[in-house]
């Protein structure tokens, strides 16, 4: 654990997931589904996936803006419509259960055009499987949050969140929610994720298409 007034900057996402991945070595025997959360989570992913010869996979979850501050997660949802609430953030904007439906159901139709953009399909087939969610870094952790919610449902044989860094309460929460957590740095002071990174740019629709076709996806490369 790195001290509260220092920490670990990555030089970009693929340098991040080389360093995390070495914590993940015994994950070959599992044989696991790797699960990245696009769209930065899906730059992790494919190292990680790579260097463990496994398939990558994609979740999409969403997350739900407050009221006049979208960037600011009260939630998030999944293409089923499982949802995840930052309770006391909703609690405290007194957040109208009307908004929450009507954002919920805009974020699904969205969701659902990026699977198919991004994987070519709705199915999965994870029953009896090790799953591995992987992003770059979270901080409230409501998408991650609710991709895990909606992975219990698909019956694995067990949970692991792999993330080269998140604050250290919301890596305390997800310890209580699944099986393991791989985490490379876990700060008590924490603003953003890209704070951690030298270079953190946008992943467009066209990078994360291109690493899921290598990974055998049959999709549409957009122009």
């Amino acid at each position: 654990m790195e001290p509260a007034d220092s920490h670990i900057v990555f030089k970009d996402r693929v340098d991040a997931a080389k360093k995390l991945v070495k914590n993940m070595e015994w994950l070959k025997k599992e044989d696991p589904i790797i699960l990245a959360i696009p769209r930065g989570g899906v730059v992790t992913g494919d190292v990680i996936s790579s260097e463990l010869g496994v398939k990558l996979d994609i979740v999409v979850s969403r997350k739900i803006g407050a009221p006049y501050n979208p960037e600011l997660a009260i939630g998030a949802v999944t293409h089923d419509g499982s949802y995840f609430s930052n309770v006391d953030i909703t609690r405290m904007l007194n957040v109208p259960q009307k908004y929450i439906d009507s954002e919920i159901s805009a974020q699904m139709k969205e969701i659902e055009s990026r699977l198919m953009k991004f994987r070519g399909t709705k199915e999965y087939h994870m029953e009896g499987r090790t799953v591995v969610l992987v992003d770059d870094g979270i901080a409230t952790g409501a998408t991650m949050f609710v991709a895990i919610q909606w992975v219990k449902k698909q019956k694995p044989k067990q949970i692991i969140v792999a993330i080269p860094v998140g604050p250290k309460d919301t890596i305390d929460k997800l310890n209580e929610t699944v099986d393991k957590v791989v985490v490379l740095q876990s700060p008590l002071y924490f603003n953003a994720v890209g704070e951690f990174y030298g270079e953190f740019d946008q992943v467009n629709d066209y990078q994360v298409q291109e690493i899921m076709s290598k990974h055998g996806y049959k999709i549409k490369l957009m122009e």
